[in-house]
């Protein structure tokens, strides 16, 4: 039985296998391209890239700002990414885990 503490607390995936969709993270990660994640991650910093939880659909983006409790995300392809500039700040909550694989850390 759940406590009520964990009542309706989902747990981070271990690890997450996806494959990239669309071209909103050219030139570093190609349509088809797999990407390896894990949910079980302390923290994220900037230039990090994540798999979030927006509108229904996992997206991969950068984080590019982080204040308190909330991320902002970008595409690397700034022209073809619908990002935190459309929908604005996320609640860190909306992380769902980050990337590991392809290892790919830059500064935004």
């Amino acid at each position: 039985m759940k406590s009520l503490q964990s009542f309706g607390k989902q747990k981070k995936p271990k690890l997450l296998v996806r494959l990239v969709v669309g071209d909103s993270m050219l030139p570093t990660l190609r349509p088809r391209a797999i990407v390896i994640a894990t949910g079980r991650y302390k923290a994220v910093a900037r230039g990090d890239m994540v798999i979030i939880s927006h509108g229904g659909l996992e997206k991969i983006k950068r984080v590019s700002l982080i204040k308190a409790d909330r991320v902002y995300v970008i595409g690397d392809n700034q022209q073809r990414s619908t990002d935190s500039r459309t929908f604005g700040w996320l609640h860190r909550s909306a992380v769902i885990a980050k990337v590991i694989w392809p290892r790919n850390r830059r500064s935004v």
